[in-house]
């Protein structure tokens, strides 16, 4: 790798040489000219060469000059190449205002000499300087708007500025896809065009965006390519990859690894003092010692982070240090500290919505503008062009005005011929559908009858369920965390043997929240009222979700979880699975004890996509197993003698097959069980 950056290297000084030798060349080529279009060429190349070497204040000597020898000659051609150059140095100086007002004179001109090329090179400029300024919707326009043409003519350098243009934007507007997309292609070109500099952009770049995709193994290959191309005396990029690596390893439970990485940027970032890094640096590491168990180690950093991410308004960095800080105080049992880092998370995560909202507006129609147009408010065209380009447009929307009023005129027609031939046959059938209610209406009233007295014995059978099961389990659960308070109100306990009870508390909290959620949804189904809305989801990240909740009566039991879910799609309604595999998680939990494992998992099976929760506690006798999915309640107590209504996997049966999957359970008594929950990958595939 060392000899390939040391060969980049050499071509890079031969190259600056022969654009010296290139300059020296023009010049005297030009000294020699007559004052014609010819020595317009010649000086747009060596205003090009120039511009390249980034000798910008005698390129705009030789730009005065050539635009006045332009002029005299009336040479748009010349003018316009001139203009464009003119444009990029204001830009180069970050002088927007002079830039766009180049570039707009630049484009109208290759906009009259029909040069598609040109007018692609200025929108691709225009695309770079909106987006730098935070115009990521006007920028996409531009950027797209000069794509085709760049990469129908082949020009690289061109297509790796727009490749990279469009990328910035699309992560801005939180399209990472898109970005990946064309980050992929900008490195491709920066490969061939061995651009080191753009190789390293392109790589970290692509390595963030598939961290944030949660391709975790994706984002550590294009870090280590960074770390391998590097100098190795480059310290500040060095301190920017080393706990970004860290922090992907640490996905993969790589403990080891991640802290390597993670220690020598530290390292680094203290040494050089770079907050940036040392931010990343600390936050992985309070994640890392958080998870290995080394709490006040883990509290150090993190708070150090939090400070650092406040000064530098990170607030990516911010939100997962509130994240990482809440976990590390709900496992400590300081309770009261945890809700407040997760009142501030979510405070800082509507704030960050709200502007997401804001940055993404419309993002959805963004179109290309048409190459021979100018669609910027604050550029100017030329009058001429904008006068014929006003009668064409009006000449176009009175024609469509013509063919519209046609089209409506047809429409009438053909409404009151379809009207009149309907009023002669309704008038036909009219008499025998009058023959026919008379005969249906009697059999109509004696089935709607029977229908409205089936209807109410289900609704009172329902009634009569809620009631029974009100009356007893939720009550109990209601009255025990009534008693818990009574005690700590009437002072009768103190707040030292509250926080005591507050593991138990909390149990009957949530039995009796599932209690009221398979109530709800029990009736709702018995009642008819339930329907599916399916739609594209990440299992995986339900089981997230799920996890969080059964957290804390993990840990009160004494039972391990194993997470082996993968990133995967399923087609259905979230919602209602949300509710399936919190009442699958729930029953695992409820059946284990302490030194049990409970293991989440799912997998692709022909062409369907297959969630299991298994468990090594009790298991199912056979006799039971035939009970468990009955429309009847059915119910054990559990471990520690929980209680349950019974109708649990009797709504996560209906809930499954509304969603046109199927569910299942293998189990051994004393051995454990295993539930299974087949579901389709699109609308396409229904699982028979």
């Amino acid at each position: 790798m060392r000899k390939i950056i040391t060969i980049i290297s050499f071509l890079s000084v031969f190259i600056s040489l022969s654009q010296t030798k290139e300059v020296d060349s023009l010049t005297i080529q030009l000294a020699f000219q007559n004052a014609d279009t010819s020595k317009v060429k010649t000086s747009v190349e060596l205003i090009k060469a120039l511009y390249k070497l980034e000798d910008y204040s005698k390129a705009l000597k030789f730009i005065s000059e050539t635009e006045k020898l332009s002029n005299s000659l009336n040479y748009k051609q010349g003018n316009a190449e001139v203009l464009y150059f003119k444009a990029l140095i204001y830009t180069t100086n970050n002088d927007y205002i002079n830039a766009i007002d180049n570039y707009s004179k630049s484009k109208a001109l290759f906009a009259e000499l029909n040069d598609t090329l040109g007018i692609a090179k200025v929108n691709n400029q225009i695309g770079l300087i909106e987006i730098q300024r935070g115009n990521y919707n006007k920028g996409l326009q531009y950027s797209l708007a000069a794509i085709n043409e760049l990469e129908k003519r082949g020009l690289r350098d061109e297509l790796v500025s727009a490749y990279s243009n469009l990328a910035s934007a699309y992560r801005n507007i939180n399209l990472y896809n898109k970005a990946i997309e064309f980050n992929l292609k900008a490195l491709n070109l920066q490969q061939r065009l061995n651009d080191t500099d753009g190789i390293i952009r392109s790589s970290i770049n692509l390595g963030e965006l598939y961290s944030r995709e949660k391709e975790n193994r994706k984002a550590i290959e294009y870090f280590e390519n960074v770390l391998s191309i590097i100098d190795q005396d480059n310290d500040s990029l060095k301190g920017i990859i080393l706990p970004k690596l860290g922090g992907e390893y640490l996905q993969f439970k790589d403990y080891d690894k991640s802290a390597l990485y993670l220690i020598q940027g530290l390292q680094l970032n203290r040494k050089t003092n770079n907050e940036n890094g040392l931010l990343i640096s600390l936050n992985n590491l309070g994640k890392l010692n958080f998870e290995r168990g080394f709490y006040n180690t883990a509290e150090a950093q993190l708070l150090e982070a939090k400070n650092i991410a406040k000064s530098r308004n990170n607030d990516t960095e911010l939100l997962a240090n509130y994240k990482f800080l809440k976990s590390l105080d709900s496992t400590r049992r300081n309770f009261a500290r945890a809700y407040v880092w997760q009142r501030e998370y979510y405070e800082l995560q509507n704030s960050i919505n709200k502007q997401r909202n804001i940055t993404t507006d419309n993002i959805h129609s963004i179109e290309p503008f048409e190459e021979d147009l100018i669609s910027d408010d604050s550029i100017v065209v030329n009058p001429v062009m904008a006068k014929a380009e006003t009668l064409a447009f009006q000449q176009r929307i009175k024609t469509q005005t013509y063919f519209i009023y046609a089209l409506i005129g047809a429409f009438i027609i053909a409404l009151i011929l379809l009207i009149v031939n309907y009023l002669k046959k309704s008038e036909n059938i009219k008499h025998l559908r009058e023959l026919e209610e008379e005969n249906q209406k009697s059999k109509l009233q004696n089935e709607a009858v029977t229908e409205q007295v089936k209807h109410l014995e289900d609704i009172n059978r329902v009634k009569d369920k809620l009631f029974s099961i009100v009356s007893h389990d939720l009550k109990d659960s209601l009255t025990s965390i009534k008693g818990f308070i009574d005690l700590l109100s009437d002072g009768d306990i103190s707040e030292e043997e509250f926080d005591k009870l507050i593991p138990e508390l909390s149990d009957n909290a949530n039995n009796a929240t599932m209690l009221l959620f398979n109530l709800l949804n029990w009736s709702k189904s018995q009642m008819q009222s339930l329907e599916a809305n399916p739609s594209l989801f990440d299992v995986q990240e339900i089981f997230q979700d799920k996890i969080n909740l059964i957290e804390q009566r993990l840990d009160n039991k004494g039972i391990k979880l194993i997470d082996r879910s993968l990133k995967d799609f399923a087609y259905a309604d979230r919602s209602m699975i949300e509710i399936v595999i919190q009442n699958l998680l729930t029953n695992a939990v409820k059946f284990s004890q302490a030194g049990d494992i409970i293991t989440i998992s799912n997998h692709i099976s022909n062409g369907s996509s297959v969630i299991s929760v298994s468990d090594t506690g009790v298991g199912i006798s056979e006799e039971n197993i035939g009970k468990l999915f009955k429309s009847h309640s059915f119910t054990t107590t559990g471990t520690k003698n929980e209680k349950g209504t019974g109708l649990g996997l009797s709504i996560c049966k209906e809930l499954v097959e509304l969603n046109k999957g199927k569910i299942w359970v293998e189990s051994t008594e004393g051995v454990g069980s295993t539930f299974y929950v087949q579901l389709p990958k699109s609308k396409s595939s229904v699982v028979n």
